[in-house]
């Protein structure tokens, strides 16, 4: 069996379109992060499906900056590497969500309530370790790798621009998260994964149309005299 490069970057595709559909389906009626809900098995499911979305996102971008590494140089390179960090750490984080803090809660509730608040954007009344350091180091490298890489794939004009527009632009905006308290924090993933939909879609059907073939001209068709010897 051969796999062609375009069988994997249409994969690349459709994992960018899933993980899109993944990070909106996650943010709906989500409930409030405290101790009581870490141990629901709605909490598991959540979580679970945030770990798969970091992954397929991570997959469909790395099938966009493959497609078009010529075209987006350095600035490309370097959203790429920031924006793959990213969701390295989303998804570290959602495996410890998973799989850590429920067995803490009845041994130490404080620790878990403290890493629930960090991850909301609040701050820690003790001593949690690395996860306040690791959730800041997330936060800057998914804000700053989504712009930048946003505006590459805009640069190179490949893919859909409308939707590497709204990558930038929806990254950027978390900025305002902490300014607008009155507004609810997950609308600001809507545009992201919206944008991973077009960027992925549009992926999948670049590598869906073949390439044209070039026409023989008038002057290769014709037989090479020095053939008929």
């Amino acid at each position: 069996m051969t796999i062609a490069p375009t069988t994997l970057t249409r994969a690349a595709g459709l994992c960018a379109v899933a993980a899109g559909l993944l990070f909106i389906g996650v943010q709906i009626n989500h409930p409030h992060l405290d101790v009581a809900f870490v141990t629901t098995t709605e909490s598991t499911v959540r979580q679970s499906a945030k770990v798969l979305m970091a992954a397929l996102s991570l997959a469909g971008i790395t099938g966009m900056y493959l497609r078009q590494v010529k075209q987006t140089g350095v600035l490309g390179l370097l959203g790429y590497v920031l924006f793959g960090v990213g969701y390295l750490i989303i998804m570290s984080i959602g495996v410890v969500a998973t799989v850590v803090l429920p067995s803490l809660v009845h041994s130490a509730p404080g620790y878990v309530d403290d890493v629930l608040a960090v991850a909301a954007g609040g701050h820690a009344t003790g001593d949690i370790g690395l996860m306040e350091p690791l959730n800041l180091l997330s936060g800057i490298t998914y804000l700053a790798g989504g712009l930048i890489f946003g505006i590459a794939l805009f640069r190179a004009g490949i893919l859909a621009r409308w939707a590497a527009a709204l990558l930038a632009g929806g990254t950027l905006a978390t900025i305002a998260i902490p300014l607008l308290p009155q507004i609810n924090e997950r609308l600001f993933a809507l545009p992201t994964g919206v944008a991973l939909i077009g960027l992925g879609y549009s992926l999948w059907r670049e590598q869906r149309t073949p390439a044209a073939r070039p026409m023989p001209g008038p002057v290769s068709s014709r037989l090479d005299p020095a053939g008929t010897r």
